[in-house]
């Protein structure tokens, strides 16, 4: 008789995964970042379980977009008065303070929604720039370059 294993949550082993997002295509990066959090490239994958790893990402204001989605992608917000919609678009975030939101937020929209995902998106540390302070976790390098070429785009 052969029977699934399940994965209890303190069998799961974290990984740390360092992701240089330097010219890469935003949507191919964050397909791979949220397959990487959820733990869907372990064997011992359990749905309902955080076997994911911890993902580092740098240079994400360098990230790229095919087309004319910096332009004509909106993200909408609300600021709670009456008829205080807003949007900004992805070129707008990227060149302000914050860059890496617009990452996080593609990822976050690829993960299964609920208390699962709000976990297994705290596993998720994404810098604007080159430096991040996990050197002491000694990530191993995702070269995601490699995996495609549609990855990086000229």
């Amino acid at each position: 008789m052969k029977t699934t294993l399940s994965l209890k949550p303190a069998e799961a082993r974290k990984d740390w995964v360092l992701i240089d997002a330097d010219g890469l295509v935003l949507g191919r990066l964050a397909t791979i970042i949220a397959a990487r959090l959820r733990g869907k490239h372990k064997a011992q994958f359990t749905p309902h379980v955080d076997c994911g790893d911890n993902v580092v990402v740098v240079n994400a204001r360098k990230v790229r977009l095919t087309g004319n989605k910096a332009e004509q992608s909106v993200f909408y917000y609300h600021t709670g008065y009456a008829g205080g919609i807003k949007g900004r678009t992805t070129r707008q975030i990227l060149d302000s303070r914050h860059p890496e939101r617009v990452l996080q937020k593609a990822v976050e929209r690829m993960i299964t929604r609920g208390p699962l995902q709000r976990r297994q998106m705290k596993h998720l540390y994404v810098y604007a720039d080159e430096t991040h302070p996990h050197d002491g976790q000694q990530p191993s390098r995702l070269d995601v370059a490699a995996m495609n070429p549609k990855n990086r785009r000229p």
